[in-house]
């Protein structure tokens, strides 16, 4: 299997999908805002462009199964599955900010080999695939080398409907507030992942998350030179609803204080 060659496949859909978002965000109204729970919602711009990508990709790879945000398409066992999440970001999409993106990720047995992560407002499509190098717009991205607390830039995301850890996650954001640069919470996992893995940020963690929000950030990352785990320390991060993303450096530290309060 050539997976540079399916990775430049990749990269075209999401152009295409990120395309159509880009030319309906002005066009959303609130009749088209469905609410799937407690503060998520989707429109018909997540499962068109869903549809776009599931249709593209099984072209590409017609062995595979999908795990996909809006239930397009299913799987049932296969080896290999693509993991999508059409827009990340919705909720800012809806508002009408950045960062939104479109997030394409292939699986091997439950682990990443190719990513795409494409965020339609500064035109930056990110990939990566296993053993290939990580990319931005065609020029190798690598992680940050910072090592301490006090020169790093990290990023959350804040829980929206699962609050049972909210009491440790707060404690965690005061110490992070106190001791390092500054946090940011950009409302798009697969980006926080990649700004991770082309040193734009140092580390990130968040819980409450989905395989479609991750799988694709994840490989990007790993192939940046980045480490990947979950609160405890172990690899359940695609299905684990837990990330703790960080370069290799600061890992250490980082891990250690996140684990410390969400562990």
């Amino acid at each position: 299997m050539d997976l540079q060659q399916i990775c430049q496949q990749i990269q075209n859909t999401a152009r295409t999908a990120g395309d159509f978002i880009r030319q309906e965000r002005l066009k959303i109204t609130s009749e088209d805002i469905e609410l799937k729970g407690k503060a998520s919602l989707v429109t018909y711009v997540d499962k068109t462009a869903e549809k776009m990508i599931v249709d593209d990709l099984r072209k590409i790879l017609p062995e595979a199964g999908f795990i996909t945000e809006e239930g397009t398409a299913g799987a049932d066992g296969e080896k290999y599955k693509w993991v999508i999440d059409p827009l990340d970001g919705t909720t800012n999409f809806i508002h009408g900010i950045f960062p939104h993106s479109v997030s394409i990720g292939l699986v091997e047995d439950d682990q990443p080999i190719v990513g795409v992560v494409y965020e339609v407002g500064q035109n930056e499509l990110f990939c990566a695939w296993k053993d290939g190098g990580a990319w931005m717009n065609g020029q190798p991205i690598s992680v940050s080398k910072t090592a301490v607390h006090e020169d790093t830039l990290l990023a959350t995301g804040f829980p929206y409907y699962n609050f049972e850890m909210l009491n440790n996650y707060l404690r965690l954001l005061e110490f992070f507030m106190m001791e390092t640069r500054g946090m940011r919470r950009m409302g798009s996992a697969a980006v926080d992942l990649v700004y991770v893995a082309c040193g734009r940020f140092d580390g990130f963690f968040e819980h409450a998350l989905h395989a479609w929000d991750v799988a694709a950030g994840i490989i990007i990352l790993q192939e940046a030179g980045g480490k990947v785990c979950d609160f405890k320390g172990g690899d359940n991060f695609l299905f684990g609803k837990e990330i703790v993303a960080c370069n290799s450096n600061y890992f250490p530290a980082f891990f250690k204080k996140v684990n410390e309060f969400l562990g």
